[in-house]
């Protein structure tokens, strides 16, 4: 890819600027309930083209959880948002419930960095926080890191999270720490578990969920699978890295762009996107004001996107997608190997579902034949029909169906983990003649 692209785009969507003004103000002037033409067809057909040229030339910007209240055993509590850890590239997010005497387990959502922001899983969010003291990894666009703070790449994103855990398991009181991996934060998740397993660490977490995560692109390939299997890692880093242009802090770090990953994402669904947008102009021709926000609110998100450090991209392209060192045990950390049958303490649940066009039905399953030591009783998987890769994570079928699974699997956990301790304390008494 030409060096200069991303200033290339930076100019272009300068130069679109005074039109989005001139769209912006037709919007107005159109769509004020005390212009006459804005009751007529033609009123509303220019409010609407105004709208979509100023929403399909913007840029979007990092949106906010906006979880104000939750609802536990039948009493509303208002959320408090703060930033509990940080470091260059993610801060954790505690979603405080105030108020709240209750001892719960913790749940740390691991989110993807995937192109989208941390808040693409708002709903996941809300679904857990009547139920767990939820946190989630914020990670940080890597255009705003100055070089001066450093690389990020895979072997860093482990680090990340053992330093998480660590920083969650400090306060020892109450019920465990359980984790929660959303697509491909599942290798390194179970990466991270894997190591600690390996060097006896006492703050694992009880608990892994892995949520159509890539642990063996090998089974079910897909597209996405198909394309990095055939170009290569060497192709990736060719078309598809740059240097962020001047004026933004990480200025000159080598990125893969949030607008091209954006490209993409649109490119694999060109007609849904295509017409969901003219659905959307046809909802403010006709005045359906409820379907436009809702349409709003979708590509508010799903348009937000981040750029990714070079390192941690072609790191994770060349270890997952190309040369799947994972599932054939040769993945490494810091040149330490990464060995999943050392995982003996941790629960693991893996969801899948059944018309995920990212991860193939069967690549997160492949998690449970890999981790041979894990109990059979800490052992679950799940395929929830009828969802793609959004509706694992996300929508009516989450909450109704995968929501209460997981919900009864940490239960499961919890049980054991309380059992054992129960044992553990048990021999102590003996050894010391209680």
């Amino acid at each position: 890819m030409n060096r200069f692209s991303y200033q290339m785009y930076e100019m272009a969507h300068l130069s679109l600027a005074p039109a989005r003004a001139l769209a912006d103000v037709t919007k107005l002037m159109f769509g004020n309930s005390v212009n006459p033409l804005s009751h007529s067809v033609l009123g509303r057909n220019i409010s609407a083209s105004a709208e979509l040229f100023e929403r399909l030339t913007r840029r979007y910007g990092k949106p906010t959880f906006d979880l104000p209240t939750t609802v536990v055993d039948g009493k509303v509590h208002e959320i408090f948002e703060r930033a509990v850890w940080e470091k260059p590239f993610c801060r954790v997010i505690h979603f405080e419930r105030l108020g709240l005497k209750k001892v719960q387990p913790k749940l740390l959502i691991v989110a993807p960095i995937s192109g989208h922001y941390a808040t693409l899983l708002r709903g996941t969010v809300e679904a857990f926080l009547p139920h767990y003291d939820v946190y989630i990894t914020d990670w940080t666009d890597a255009r705003m890191v100055p070089l001066s703070m450093g690389r990020f790449d895979l072997d860093d994103y482990i680090d990340y999270l053992t330093e998480i855990f660590h920083f969650l398991a400090i306060d020892k009181v109450g019920a465990g720490l359980h984790t929660l991996g959303v697509c491909q934060p599942s290798v390194p998740l179970i990466a991270a578990i894997a190591r600690m397993e390996s060097e006896d660490d006492a703050d694992v977490p009880a608990s892994m969920v892995l949520m159509g995560g890539p642990i063996d692109t090998r089974r079910s390939p897909t597209a996405v699978n198909t394309l990095a299997q055939e170009r290569g890692t060497q192709w990736f880093e060719n078309n598809c890295i740059v240097q962020v242009p001047f004026a933004y802090p990480g200025m000159f770090r080598k990125v893969y762009p949030g607008f091209l990953q954006l490209s993409g994402f649109m490119a694999m669904n060109l007609n849904r996107h295509v017409n969901a947008h003219v659905e959307m102009f046809n909802h403010l021709v006709e005045g359906d004001g409820d379907s436009a926000e809702k349409h709003r609110d979708f590509y508010d998100e799903y348009m937000a996107v981040m750029d990714l450090d070079a390192d941690y991209y072609l790191q994770t392209i060349e270890t997952v997608f190309v040369r799947h060192l994972l599932p054939k045990g040769e993945m490494k950390h810091r040149d330490a190997p990464v060995d999943l049958k050392a995982i003996r303490r941790v629960g693991l649940m893996t969801v899948e579902g059944e018309k995920d066009d990212i991860s193939g039905v069967g690549q997160t399953l492949a998690a449970h034949d890999l981790c041979p030591n894990i109990p059979d009783r800490l052992k679950v998987h799940y395929l929830q029909n009828s969802v793609g890769h959004y509706g694992v994570f996300n929508g009516t079928r989450f909450k109704s169906e995968i929501v209460p699974r997981i919900l009864k699997f940490v239960e499961t956990v919890e049980s054991h983990q309380s059992k054992v301790g129960d044992s553990k304390k048990a021999k102590i008494r003996l050894a010391v003649g209680e």
